[in-house]
């Protein structure tokens, strides 16, 4: 959504000239934060690509992380069907909460826990193995691969590839199902051991959208 190509006017702002605005972090699609936006802000949200928003209690608008740092880079706007609520696609630079928590939502309703917060399955991922790799080998398969370091995980990841090729090649489709979760375990197991997470692997696969894949790895350097 640009100006160029819809009419923010048609939009279904509130008697205050507001709409919701949703902080929806692009690669993990992780919910960062909500707030809300007239229509100047979201003007603004496009023309600069840093979110802004309608400060409700100061009556102005505002750009997140103008006094925190932690800014939010806007790099789609998206709108909802009843026109009354949009989404700000982004790639958050430090924590989105007040509370300087990395997301607003972080109280379990259910739970009453704060652990972890409100994640895509593959973000719980990440950070349940940063967690176990402080645990003791003895009681984490996780610690354990990452004391063999990297001779121990890339034999797992060899181990568990070519039984995931195996299974797509004669086996049935819960086997594959359950090869490739194995898969992505010890692949970010293997991103945790060099410090990386599947947020880093998630922006080269969105940097490669539009390439051809015979292009983008005629483009890679010679391994070193």
């Amino acid at each position: 959504m640009n100006d160029a190509t819809f009419d923010l006017g048609t939009l279904k702002y509130d008697e205050r000239g507001l709409v919701t605005v949703v902080v929806q972090d692009r690669m993990t699609g992780e919910i960062r934060m909500l707030a809300h936006a007239t229509r100047e802000a979201l003007a603004q949200t496009l023309e600069t690509k840093r979110a802004t928003f309608w400060s409700r209690s100061r009556g102005a608008l505002w750009v997140k992380g103008e006094s925190s740092g932690h800014v939010i880079h806007v790099a789609e706007v998206w709108v909802d069907c009843d026109r009354d609520a949009v989404v700000y696609l982004a790639d958050p630079h430090g924590p989105s909460c007040h509370t300087n928590a990395e997301s607003c939502f972080f109280t379990r309703v259910d739970a009453g826990t704060r652990e972890g917060g409100a994640a895509p399955m593959l973000l719980v991922l990440d950070r349940a193995l940063a967690a176990r790799a402080s645990s003791s080998a003895g009681k984490s398969y996780t610690r354990s691969l990452l004391d063999g370091g990297a001779t121990k995980i890339g034999a797992k990841i060899r181990e568990e590839g070519d039984e995931l090729a195996r299974a797509i090649a004669s086996e049935s489709d819960e086997n594959v199902i359950k090869e490739s979760a194995d898969v992505l375990y010890h692949l970010t197991v293997g991103l945790l051991h060099r410090g990386l997470t599947l947020r880093d692997v998630e922006v080269e696969l969105a940097r490669r959208f539009g390439v051809s894949g015979h292009e983008e790895k005629a483009s890679r350097s010679p391994a070193t």
